[in-house]
């Protein structure tokens, strides 16, 4: 991201966007809760490139294999890169250009019904490509799986201890702070609720994609939902029915950053990303001709 000198209104996460047409300037005031606010699309993926792609990747990998997981990642990293307006979040009534790219997922440590759960924090940086991100999130996996708690979990256990009415006024106090973006950077410089985008890979756990809320804390404007691969029909031009292994994704998304046509524009260069991930390999901030 693009680093400005820190004015009077900025944060330590974003800068305050002062120049905005007077409708995208009031809707905050208008429409204050991020959760209120919320525009959900849904979009269903072919995953014949993909798996094409991860073939020839892993072909000659002698190290941890890349994924799909990975592959969306980077697709998401590109895209919100290149569509700056998806890296906005909205907090203290106030629109503000985040000042990195990071994405946020939950980490299970083991598949049982008892088994506790990490919360994973990464940045990226603009000249990010599919390597960068499968090394990133294979050491923040391996990380998260350790012993050691994540630093959010960390938090929260210190927090749980408390008696619940200095609980409440310590979440009450934590609201203000977050109102204002003075949170201390050491409890929420991992939280995923501050991330640009959460991701939440359900198709690991069987389950199909749909709708998942955001949420008025922190400042999250995206969240995206993984759905369990199947095969499913396609129909060409004249009828023709070919069943192929697709994924559904559900994107939520805060929709007072952006108008519908920008939104338009961003889902068909994700799409485009995966139907030609050859193109991850690609620094993220390189253009592509999605038209």
């Amino acid at each position: 991201m693009k680093k400005t000198k820190r004015k009077r209104g900025d944060r330590r996460d974003g800068v305050w966007l002062r120049d905005l047409d007077a409708l995208h300037a009031i809707v905050p005031y208008l429409y204050p809760n991020r959760a209120d606010n919320e525009a959900f699309i849904s979009e269903r993926i072919d995953l014949g490139p993909i798996k094409e792609y991860l073939e020839k990747k892993n072909a000659d990998n002698q190290g941890e294999p890349y994924k799909f997981f990975q592959v969306l990642v980077a697709a998401i990293v590109k895209t919100i890169t290149l569509r700056p307006k998806m890296n906005r979040f909205i907090q203290g009534y106030r629109i503000y250009q985040r000042n990195n790219l990071t994405m946020g997922f939950v980490v299970k440590k083991e598949f049982k019904d008892d088994a506790h759960e990490a919360l994973a924090f990464i940045p990226f940086d603009p000249d990010t490509n599919i390597d960068v991100v499968h090394r990133k999130m294979v050491d923040e996996i391996h990380s998260c799986r350790g012993e050691e708690p994540d630093n959010s979990t960390k938090g929260m256990e210190l927090f749980k201890k408390m008696p619940r009415p200095i609980l409440r006024a310590a979440m009450w106090l934590m609201r203000k702070l977050d109102f204002y973006g003075r949170v201390p950077e050491s409890l929420v410089k991992a939280d995923p609720d501050y991330a640009t985008c959460f991701i939440t890979n359900l198709g690991s756990i069987k389950l199909r994609s749909g709708y998942h809320h955001l949420s008025n804390w922190g400042t999250t404007s995206i969240f995206v939902i993984i759905g369990e691969k199947k095969l499913r029909p396609f129909y060409d031009e004249e009828g023709n029915v070919t069943m192929k292994e697709t994924i559904d994704l559900g994107l939520t998304i805060d929709e007072r950053i952006a108008d519908g046509y920008y939104y338009s524009r961003t889902i068909k260069l994700l799409k485009y990303l995966l139907h030609n991930p050859e193109l991850l390999e690609l620094p993220a901030d390189q253009e592509v001709d999605y038209e």
